[in-house]
Formats: C-alpha cells, structure tokens, sequence
C-alpha cells in the first residue's frame, strides 16, 4: 500500500481549518492541522512533512515568519499560501520567501488539491504516476499525444480540448466546477474566456457523439460532468 503524503496545515480559523483537513484526508493525504505559526514550527521539527499549506493572517506567528523559519531547516519542502489579501506585494513577498503557490480566499477545495498535486508532481522524488492514457466508454484518450481513439478512428484535439478533457476525465461522474476549469485551463475567469470554453465543450461533446452511453452535461451554476459507464485511468 502507497504511503499518504503529509501536509502540515496551518489556519487559524477553526471551521475552515478542519473542513481543509477532513477534505484532503479524504482525497487520500494525511493531514495535521495548527492553529498558528508556532505549533505548526514545532509539528515540523518533530515530523516528516512533504508539503506545507499556510495562512498568513496567523496568531503568534504569521505564514510569512513561518515559512522563513521552515526555510532555514528544510529548503525543499513546498509551500503553498492562503491569503485573504490580493495585494500584489503580500503574493509577491510570498514568492521571495519561497512560496510555491499562493491562493486566495475563498477558493475551492477542489482547487487546492489540484494544485498540491500539481506541485508534488514537480517535486524530485515525489512523482506521482503520470496519467497518460485514459478509457473512457469505447474511447481511449492518449493525453500526450492529444487523440481520442475509437475503433479504427482517430481524432487529433486542440491543445485546448486536450486540457479540458483531461480535466473531465480526472474528474469523472463528478461535477468539474466551471470557475476551477476556467483558472486551470484559461487563467482567468472572464466573460470571453467562459464563452470560449462553452465552444471547447461543445467541440467534446462532438468528439464523443460515436459513443452514445458517453455526454458531457451542464451542471447549472456550477460547471460541467462528465458522464461515462467506464473510465479509468491506464497508466
């Protein structure tokens, strides 16, 4: 059995603190959560930590004098902020500590653990497996080549529809949040990015019309679901 990443979480309010910790310790990641700086330095003398979430706005000690400390007794360790503020100074005093990522409140879930695992992907010796290959109904999808197979068919996507695909696919009989989709994919959450990404879907749902058990649905208000009898990430 693969051991569970842990996370040093560090937030000061309560309610959040815990629904952060219960959410990524269901999404497969041991999670120890503090409620300012000081406990959280002390956690991380003691423990093995592979990554570190903090608030900056903390009691005793703030996530800026956190992650300075944690610096100077592990270099490595990747550090993700969570702010309130969007100032671009307190995001960019974040980056020269030596942030890894920064995002602000409110944010999804979903998010976060998009970006922790998109960070650990990146971090030596922490190399999830790659998914390149996944099944999809009849259909394979090959990510790194960018084509959707069924049977003898062979349709070459947009680097756009790859992304997006690859997105629905990871998130399968889900709801793929509209605003996540956009960030991830477009950056920005904008009125023309939003309309571009309705034309992507449509482009999908096209795509996939030779398998009729397969439909991309709208989800109103929230996003979009990718509706599959089978699909399974290959390797």
């Amino acid at each position: 059995m693969e051991e569970r990443l842990r996370i040093l979480l560090c937030e000061d309010d309560e309610n959040l603190g815990m629904l952060l910790r219960e959410y990524l310790q269901a999404k497969g990641f041991n999670a120890d959560l503090f409620a300012d700086g000081d406990s959280g330095y002390k956690a991380l003398l003691k423990g093995k930590y592979d990554l570190c979430v903090l608030d900056v706005m903390m009691p005793k000690k703030d996530g800026f004098a956190l992650a300075q400390e944690i610096r100077t007794v592990n270099s490595e360790i990747p550090i993700i902020f969570l702010t309130a503020k969007s100032l671009k100074e307190d995001i960019l005093e974040g980056f020269k500590i030596g942030a890894d990522d920064y995002i602000t409140k409110p944010f999804s879930m979903e998010e976060l653990v998009f970006r922790i695992e998109a960070i650990l992907r990146r971090v030596k010796g922490k190399k999830g497996k790659e998914i390149t290959m996944y099944k999809i109904g009849k259909f394979t999808f090959d990510t790194q080549k960018q084509v959707l197979m069924i049977d003898d068919k062979v349709t070459k996507l947009t680097t756009k529809e790859s992304e997006l695909l690859n997105l629905l696919c990871a998130h399968v009989n889900e709801i793929l949040e509209r605003n996540f989709a956009l960030k991830t994919i477009w950056i920005d959450d904008n009125y023309f990015n939003a309309r571009s990404m309705d034309v992507y879907i449509t482009k999908l749902r096209k795509h996939l019309k030779d398998d009729p058990s397969i439909e991309i649905i709208n989800i109103h208000g929230k996003g979009y679901k990718l509706i599959a009898p089978e699909a399974e990430a290959t390797h």
